[in-house]
This record gives structure tokens, sequence and C-alpha cells, in this order.
């Protein structure tokens, strides 16, 4: 790749640079030191982050891993446990922190592309027993990263909280990318976050700030959170410079949310038109998308570091699956060369290979 060739990093929606706007935001953000409560950009933000989930309070952390493993200790005490899909953000990509936290084993039931229904359910709950871990919380994720940005139906989310509630149980919401199933359905962010004991945002994904994440709950939930907070080394001082990123981000790059949607289609109709891939799923919904390279013909990281020698950057997660999200450092321009490419390299790689 030639030193001068723009990179079209299609890796993550965690890739983007903030933006002009949203630098000058920041210089400019009124602080204070937010351990003492006193920074009024954090609070506007978390005032804005709970009207918009429709929630009593809000509160800002860091990072996404860290508003997950808050909600999961805050819900639960050591030796609960707790069921979450297979494929699941906490349950693959939080570094074994509920058990390392929060002293939570994780029971897993595998959905399709991390959606599942009351019927999954059933049965699951461990009996009163002394021999037996107590069943304490249900945690979903909207949209589900592993599952290729699948939305996770609202019906499906009411029906699973009103089983769980009745059978004594809390739901999380993980809505790192909620954002974008909003955007995707029009549904507003707090029917998603309504029947949920807990919700997490994310503000450094889609939304394309540089740090931070936010969770809400009751007005108790959130007291009891920013205690754990403090614990996990997530407190933070003048953070007013982050917070004004993010509500920028809010009243910027919300809507734009549908481009990316746009962007991903654009890239899944490239690897339809590409020989020796396939997608999965085949229907993409948001702005992640998975393909699958045929076994035998490549590898995921082969084909990755042919696309690579182009200016593209995708993302092996398998030997055979790589992964493609479409956000805001990515222009449409971009995205039509980017698809470009990856049909003409599939099929140069095709013809060396017959």
């Amino acid at each position: 790749m030639s030193h001068r060739q723009t990179v079209i990093d299609l890796r993550s929606d965690t890739v983007t640079r903030p933006t002009p706007g949203m630098r000058a935001a920041m210089a400019t953000a009124d602080v204070g030191d937010d351990v003492f409560g006193e920074d009024p950009t954090v609070r506007r933000l978390e005032e804005r982050v709970a009207e918009l989930l429709g929630k009593e309070a809000a509160l800002f952390v860091p990072s996404g891993t860290m508003s997950n493993q808050i909600c999961i200790k805050a819900h639960t005490q050591p030796g609960d446990e707790l069921i979450c899909d297979v494929n699941s953000h906490i349950y693959n990509y939080e570094a074994g922190g509920p058990a390392v936290l929060s002293g939570v084993m994780c029971r897993t039931i595998e959905g399709d592309c991390g959606v599942f229904d009351v019927a999954d359910l059933e049965g699951l709950i461990r009996p009163e027993n002394d021999h037996l871990v107590r069943t304490r919380l249900v945690c979903l994720e909207n949209t589900h990263n592993r599952g290729g940005g699948k939305i996770f139906p609202l019906e499906k989310i009411r029906a699973i909280a009103s089983w769980a509630h009745r059978h004594g149980l809390l739901v999380h919401l993980d809505g790192a990318r909620l954002w974008n199933a909003s955007i995707a359905t029009g549904v507003p962010l707090r029917d998603w976050a309504e029947h949920c004991d807990s919700v997490s945002v994310c503000f450094s994904k889609g939304l394309g700030a540089p740090v931070g994440s936010a969770l809400a709950g009751t007005k108790d939930f959130v007291k009891r959170a920013r205690k754990i907070r403090k614990l996990f080394g997530g407190g933070m001082r003048q953070a007013g410079v982050l917070a004004a990123a993010a509500l920028y981000a809010l009243e910027h790059h919300f809507h734009r949310l549908a481009e990316d949607h746009h962007h991903a289609q654009m890239l899944a109709q490239a690897v339809r038109n590409s020989p020796h891939l396939l997608l999965h799923p085949s229907v993409i919904e948001t702005n992640i998308l998975y393909a699958d390279v045929e076994p035998g013909w490549s590898t995921a990281p082969d084909f990755a570091r042919a696309l690579a020698q182009h200016g593209v950057l995708v993302l092996p997660v398998s030997p055979q699956r790589f992964r493609m999200v479409t956000h805001l450092d990515v222009s449409h321009a971009q995205v039509e060369q980017a698809a470009e490419i990856l049909e003409q390299t599939a099929r140069t790689l095709a013809l060396r290979a017959a």
C-alpha cells in the first residue's frame, strides 16, 4: 500500500476521529470535578441521556464495558447467575468481567444472531437449592455485534422483560449501538429501554465521540452504580471535555446513522457480487456485516491482507470470517471505492486459484 494512499478503515465504528465541530465543543466545555458532582457538562449529558431513554437518572462512564459491568454488579450478588446469548459482547469481549468483578456466572443460550425469545428462556431459572446458584439477571444486546448488527425486535424485548419480572429476575440491555436500532426502525430510544431495569449506551461507536458511555435506570440504581464506578476506577474529574463530545455527537451525528446503514447495504451487495464470499447473516439491518470466505479458496486473514494492499482495512474475526463496519469517517465515495476494490480483489484471487 502506498504511503500516499487514503486508507478506508472498515474494521470498526470505534476508529472515528473527532470532527472539527466536536473538537471545538470539547475545547470550550464548561467543566468541574465530576467525582464531586460538580461538572455541569457531565450533568447536562446525564440528564439528556436519561430523558432520551425515559429513565430517572443516568451516569457517564469511560467505556461500554465498564457500563455493562457496573450494571451487572449493581443487580447481583457474588454467586448469582446471569443469562445471556452465547455470542454477546458481555460474554465474549469483556475479559470475563462478570466472574472477575462480580463473582457472577454466565449461563448462555444460542439465539438467532443474538436474538432469542421467552421460549428459549423457559426452564433456565435455577430452583431454590443450597447446591445451586441463584438466577438473577437476563442480559440483552441491541444491536448485536457478533450477530451482524441485528436488531433485537421490540416485541421480543417486551415479552422477555415481562417474563423475567414475573419470575423475579432483572433485565439489562447492552445498548452500545441502540442508536442504530432506533434510527433503523424509527422506534424511539425510550421505547426500547422502557421495560429494562438498566440500559447502557455508547458514544464512541457510531456517534463518533472519542470516549464514553452511559448507563441509565432508577435514581436508586444510579446511586449504587456511582459507587461501583468509583470502585472500578471510573470516576473522572474534569470530564466535561469528554461529555461535550458526546453531547455534540447526540445533536449532530445521531440521525446521520441512516447513511451508515445505507453504506452497509452497498458493501453487502459487493459481497454478493464476489466469488467465494458469503454474507453471514444474509440480511443486513444496520451498519455491521460479516462475510465468510469459502474454505479451501482462501482465508479471512489472507483476504484482509489482499484488501489492505489496496487501502481497505477489514477485521478478520476467525479463520474464515471477516467484519466490515460503516461509520462517520467513511464517505459515500469511499464506500463505493471499497465495494469496487472488494469485488475486484475477490475476482483476481479467484482467477489465480482457477
